[in-house]
């Protein structure tokens, strides 16, 4: 009779809990970016933080208010000011593009021109049925992004109150996280229902993970995109920075990298005789933007996060179409959770690590 009870009251603690947790979930869902991203900064500048409380120890309020400062003054304003200038560029294009100024259906024609004949007639018959149409294939697609960046950029400006407390909200809940990050953390971890070693596992692959990704892909991807700003505005393509994070963005994704950006427009350059600017663009994508990720990344990355290239590309691209710009973090954090996550089921299973030979005998 008691065992019963016990169950009944356990079931029925499960079921509260499941029920609050949505709850809670649904409360906070307008704000779910702000505190992801606060999470990911209290995690990312956690070291940072117990350098200054170190230099001032028992002033845990005083360390954690000079981290939020640095963070803020070192990636927060650079940041809004880079994205301002972004969304100034893309309107000016966008602009550009819709009078006439820009076209880029006759920068792609000029590139086809400038081809063999034999592949002309190949890009003529591929896939487009007509060149003219994969001119204005062309021409609407960039006309397309232009758009869809300015617009946003217009309706985050309508929205500037709602921003503004998404932004207040993560500074606020990363001023705690960094001060009450070792408590909460391990608290989290013994909170789960799993065993200890399993929540352990999950919680080091979390955070491992968490780092691979912003300190060495992000950071990489800035870097990369930030020397082909640099690159494309020593030739003087328009929208140099525009571009740039384009390249950054596209830098973040394995087997596409940055050559998907400044490789056409070495094309392009090429084909209209354009011959120091199609050296300076290849030698610096070549030799520059492509050997940065080679040698920086070994050095933010302290381990390897045990994800395939393949499954990186495929979630992010997913996590991105999923919850936008955080999709960058959340898709690469699902795909190792999910390998740890059925390693550790295997290890169960087989009475063993995976990675240990069968018993002998």
């Amino acid at each position: 009779m008691d065992d019963g009870r016990t169950r009944f009251e356990r079931g029925g603690l499960v079921t509260f809990l499941v029920f609050i947790t949505l709850m809670l979930g649904l409360v906070v869902s307008s704000f779910a970016g702000a505190l992801f991203w606060a999470a990911l900064a209290a995690l990312l500048f956690q070291p940072l933080f117990q350098r200054i409380l170190a230099r001032w120890p028992g002033h845990r309020n005083a360390a954690a208010a000079a981290t939020l400062l640095i963070i803020t003054v070192a990636v927060v304003i650079p940041a809004l000011i880079v994205a301002s200038l972004v969304v100034d560029q893309a309107a000016t294009l966008y602009n550009q593009i819709r009078s006439g100024r820009v076209d880029f259906g006759a920068y792609f024609g000029q590139v086809h021109d400038a081809l063999p004949l034999r592949v002309q007639g190949w890009l003529d018959s591929a896939g487009f049925g007509t060149f003219e149409r994969a001119q204005a294939q062309l021409t609407r697609a960039v006309s397309s992004s232009a758009s869809t960046l300015t617009q946003r950029a217009f309706s985050i400006g309508a929205n500037a109150a709602a921003f503004l407390l998404a932004f207040g909200v993560g500074l606020y809940v990363t001023f705690f996280l960094l001060r009450d990050g070792e408590r909460l953390g391990p608290a989290l971890v013994r909170s789960l229902p799993l065993a200890p070693d399993v929540s352990q596992r999950l919680a080091d692959k979390f955070v491992a993970v968490s780092r691979a990704t912003i300190k060495g892909s992000g950071v990489v991807a800035l870097v990369q995109g930030a020397l082909g700003a640099i690159t494309f505005w020593i030739v003087g393509l328009p929208a140099a920075l525009l571009w740039g994070v384009l390249m950054a963005i596209a830098a973040l994704l394995p087997a596409i990298g940055p050559a998907i950006i400044w490789a056409p427009v070495a094309v392009y350059l090429a084909a209209t005789g354009a011959v120091w600017q199609t050296a300076v663009v290849i030698g610096s994508g070549v030799l520059v933007i492509g050997m940065a990720d080679n040698v920086l990344r070994p050095i933010l990355v302290g381990r390897d996060t045990g994800i395939p290239d393949w499954l990186v590309l495929v979630t992010t691209l997913g996590g991105i179409d999923l919850v936008g710009l955080s999709g960058i973090v959340v898709g690469p954090l699902a795909g190792a959770l999910f390998l740890t996550g059925w390693q550790v089921l295997t290890e169960y299973r087989l009475g063993r690590p995976t990675d240990e030979p069968p018993a002998a005998g």
